[in-house]
């Protein structure tokens, strides 16, 4: 897919960007020519003036919810989980800096011999500077989903869109793995997609995007310049608004 010309309709968007999307064809950890890519993504979106931060889960490493499956109490769970948002985030903020762009890694959960501790005051600063800013730890507090996070962070840090990067390119009626019937929609509202049960992002989420009336533009990653032609409005996609 050839780099968009277009301006983008958003100054300044968090990207919530999937473990799993790191992970490319493995079954975990991190591939190379994926994490390679979606970098690239990032940084041709930054070059086109977008302030850009980034909200990277850690299921290709642990989900809380799977380690509360076997035994572990959900609460250390999701505190592993975060771990694992960290050493996603570590890995994007390296391939970004290679391509000649800056980026800074932040936690929510503090372990400044890493990396430097979330602060909205910090993380506005960063984007400030132009740095695409990568946000780990979630919310920094178990029981909440990095979709949840985003929302959070995208309030914050005074967001125009939530930007969710997923395997599938856009919010469709029914699972369109299982249902080969289901249509996608091209718009949404938040209360609509909350109604519907639309599991793309979860209902803390959705409500909380409401509340602050970001838009949500839901979007497959699997291409490249897919972060780039969503933000042009180029491709498919679905839009929830308020």
């Amino acid at each position: 897919m050839a780099v968009s010309s277009k301006k983008p309709d958003w100054k300044r968007v968090v990207v919530k960007l999937s473990g799993e999307a790191l992970q490319g064809p493995q079954t975990h950890g991190l591939d190379e020519k994926t994490l390679d890519r979606i970098a690239d993504d990032l940084v041709n979106a930054a070059e086109l003036g977008v302030e850009i931060a980034v909200v990277v889960g850690g299921g290709n490493f642990f989900r809380g919810i799977q380690g509360a499956d076997k035994g572990i109490e959900r609460a250390r769970a999701d505190s592993i989980g975060m771990l694992a948002t960290v050493m996603n985030a570590l890995a994007l903020e390296f391939a970004i800096e290679k391509r000649g762009w800056p980026a800074r890694a932040l936690s929510a959960v503090p372990m400044p011999s890493l990396c430097q501790p979330y602060s909205r005051q910090a993380a506005l600063h960063q984007l400030g500077k132009g740095r695409i800013v990568i946000l780990a730890g979630g919310t920094g507090n178990p029981f909440f989903t990095t979709d949840t996070g985003a929302a959070l962070r995208g309030a914050e840090l005074s967001c125009d869109a939530i930007m969710k990067a997923t395997n599938v390119d856009g919010v469709y009626t029914a699972d369109p793995k299982k249902e080969p019937t289901a249509t996608r929609y091209e718009r949404l509202t938040h209360d609509e997609a909350i109604a519907k049960n639309l599991a793309v992002m979860d209902t803390a989420a959705f409500a909380l995007a409401r509340e602050n009336r970001i838009p949500i533009i839901v979007f497959s990653i699997a291409q490249p310049d897919a972060i780039t032609a969503a933000l042009a409005g180029e491709g498919k996609s679905t839009l929830v608004v308020p």
